[in-house]
């Protein structure tokens, strides 16, 4: 009787599941707003942000020191908007 052959068989299961894995393309995101999205009660409606151009939306309970959006570029190519903005209640 031979007892490691279940367990080769699982071992190489997962060595295979692994490489087939590491050899996927990776995925490739992007995020479209439609009409009537609100982050923090503040309108981010029919925006478009993919890997080139990313959104920051840091929100804050008092007024933030620098408020409001601005465009900065991220080091990596692409463009960050970001935002400092009061919460609305």
């Amino acid at each position: 009787m031979n007892l490691t052959s279940p367990f080769r068989a699982a071992a190489l299961s997962l060595l295979l599941g692994g490489a087939i894995l590491a050899l996927a393309p990776p995925a490739l995101s992007e995020v479209r707003f439609g009409p009537n999205v609100r982050v923090g009660g503040h309108d981010f409606s029919n925006r478009t942000y993919d890997r080139r151009n990313r959104a920051v939306i840091r929100l804050y309970d008092r007024q933030p020191r620098r408020a409001g959006c601005a465009w900065r570029a991220d080091g990596r190519g692409g463009r960050v908007q970001i935002c400092h903005l009061r919460r609305k209640r």
